[in-house]
């Protein structure tokens, strides 16, 4: 998921997508840990993704709060 795509949901959108990677990532771990990744990159994208997704939820939050 891009940057840009992630800027046009809405606040709500985001957090529910938040929860769905976030448990998705925890799935992905688990699964890993009993049997191994064909592509382990894919965790490591999923963390990037939570990041960006945080990050941003964070500016909306900050840009609510200095209004």
């Amino acid at each position: 998921m891009d940057t840009k795509e992630i800027r046009e949901m809405s606040e709500k959108e985001l957090r529910e997508k938040l929860d769905t990677s976030r448990a998705a990532l925890n799935q992905m771990l688990l699964n890993h840990a009993v049997s191994p990744l064909e592509n382990t990159s894919q965790i490591k994208k999923a963390k990037k993704d939570i990041t960006r997704m945080l990050t941003i939820l964070t500016e909306i939050e900050n840009k609510k709060q200095s209004k």
